[in-house]
């Protein structure tokens, strides 16, 4: 018998074909697509067939956030149905399902007709915050246990708020109790991960700092009886075997279909799996499905209104034609941001990033299609209380974003980009004057550090406002934490930007360049 596992990761709420950058746009991902290659895949198969999706479906895109944060009933209702048509057998929970909180997350797990599986996210009984921890599914005679598990580092970055009285654990510890006991009740065990890899593959040589946010190596290297694994979380495209195992990992925003194959036999009254295949189907060429552009059309026209509004007009220029070059040389758009941010939590100290390299900064007239894509998280802001020595081991640390090239010239560290895109974890600062040096060893690259025209002292307190994630540590900014936070504005930044351009219809597009990156 051939069993066939597909899986999607990472949808971030992406509908339709489109980032959102331009109007009408038709690029090569979405959920409609994948509704059209699932279905194909399925007519395909000649055994049983079972669809999971591995998390973050419920934030991420402006549609998501239209549906949580500006229809006028804030319930996920109408984003679940599009979902729904897929015809999910499992689905497990990313770490941004909790960005809009546990009640809206239970809203929307009510009206999804998969069954919820997460055996780490637990309330303060120990037991499955969320659905259950596990599910079997019988067919054919073929009994097929499905784990699921979420990387345990959603604590670390999530507003305690959104997360109140839930914990969650080490994936691998976690899968070391359920894959065997789950072996006693089923013939294959597929554990779904919404988690990646601290190690590269081939080598085994850490990729990261492991600090538990991805355990799939070691998952599969210390737990023996997974007979498959599906990954997400850092939206790669993984189609693999990892010490025996098939692993899959579809990328995001619906890219991509994860494909394994399992081909089990009976022997001694049981399955068991005998060989097996992991691969990708790119969805790029799938048509859009009928049925999901048809349902959704009035939702459609709904967000694209929205995010066509004016709010504002520059007197000059807020666009970026450059992203690798904004980071390294402060642009008018940068700027506007930290003023936003600055205004807007009463300090003269702010850091920002830019997340990706899709934005383009605003044009003029500022739409609300060019704040949602340009911010594109549902991040609030926070003021951390530090000393001048934390704040240059912020700088420090985000001055790791570069190296030098063989030929000497100013790069991106690969750190960044493989094994995940983390351009969002490189900020700039402005309320100081500072030059990243990336001649000197990392550790070493702050010269100039000055805040109103004087050397910042180690012991000297500071304040500085930075978007919650950051100000509570994540990205790696151990100098920041919880305990730093003296001041919160849990409204996101797209409605603090928005707000903002009502209260200053008129933008002045300065540039101060405060920072350096020099060599």
């Amino acid at each position: 018998m051939e069993l066939t596992i597909l899986s999607t990761s990472d949808i971030h709420g992406y509908i339709f074909p489109t980032n959102y950058v331009k109007q009408g746009s038709h690029l090569p991902f979405g959920l409609a697509r994948v509704a059209s290659t699932i279905k194909e895949e399925r007519q395909k198969a000649t055994g049983p067939v079972i669809t999971i999706d591995d998390g973050d479906f419920l934030e991420g895109s402006p549609l998501a956030y239209y549906v949580a944060q500006v229809q006028p009933v804030h319930n996920p209702q109408a984003l679940m149905d599009v979902y729904n048509q897929i015809g999910y057998d499992c689905g497990v929970l990313g770490n941004h399902e909790f960005n809009y909180g546990k009640h809206y997350l239970k809203l929307a797990i009510n009206e999804l007709d998969r069954h919820i599986v997460n055996a780490n996210v637990l309330n303060t009984e120990n037991q499955p915050a969320f659905g259950q921890p596990f599910r079997i599914i019988n067919r054919n005679g073929l009994k097929v246990a499905i784990l699921g598990l979420t990387t345990q580092t959603v604590a670390q970055w999530e507003r305690s708020a959104n997360i109140e009285d839930v914990h969650f654990n080490s994936a691998v510890e976690t899968a070391r109790v359920f894959v065997p006991y789950l072996h006693q009740l089923a013939d294959v065990v597929v554990v779904s991960y919404h988690g990646g890899f601290e190690r590269d593959l081939n080598t085994g040589k850490p990729a990261e700092k492991n600090l538990g946010e991805n355990e799939g190596y070691q998952l599969l290297k210390d737990i023996k009886g997974i007979d498959a694994l599906i990954t997400g979380h850092q939206h790669r495209r993984i189609a693999t075997k990892l010490f025996g195992t098939p692993v899959t990992q579809p990328g995001y925003r619906g890219e991509a279909v994860g494909k394994i194959t399992l081909n089990v036999e009976k022997k001694d009254d049981r399955y068991v799996v005998t060989d097996s295949k992991a691969e990708l189907i790119l969805t790029e060429k799938a048509p859009l499905n009928k049925a999901i552009m048809e349902t959704s059309a009035s939702l459609d026209r709904e967000v694209d209104h929205w995010l066509e509004q004016p709010l504002g007009k520059i007197d000059g220029s807020l666009t970026i034609t450059d992203p690798a070059k904004a980071r390294i040389e402060e642009t008018a758009y940068t700027e506007f941001i930290q003023r936003v941010q600055m205004a807007t939590m009463d300090v003269d100290i702010s850091a920002t990033a830019l997340f990706n390299n899709e934005g383009a900064g605003f044009e003029n007239p500022i739409t609300m299609r060019n704040i949602m894509t340009n911010y594109v998280y549902p991040d609030g802001l926070a003021v951390v209380q530090v000393t001048g020595k934390e704040l240059r081991e912020a700088l420090e640390q985000s001055a790791h974003y570069f190296i030098l090239d063989e030929n000497g010239e100013i790069a991106v560290n690969p750190s960044y980009i493989y094994p995940k895109k983390r351009q969002y974890n490189y900020d700039m600062y402005e309320g100081v004057e500072y030059s990243i040096n990336v001649s000197r060893p990392f550790g070493e690259r702050i010269e100039g550090l000055s805040y109103h025209g004087e050397p910042i002292k180690d012991d000297e307190p500071l304040k500085i406002v930075l978007n919650h994630y950051r100000a509570g540590g994540g990205g790696h900014y151990h100098m920041f934490g919880e305990d730093k936070i003296i001041a919160e504005n849990k409204t996101a930044m797209s409605q603090i930007i928005a707000d903002y351009l009502r209260e200053h219809p008129i933008v002045k597009a300065d540039v101060n360049h405060n920072f350096k990156v020099i060599k």
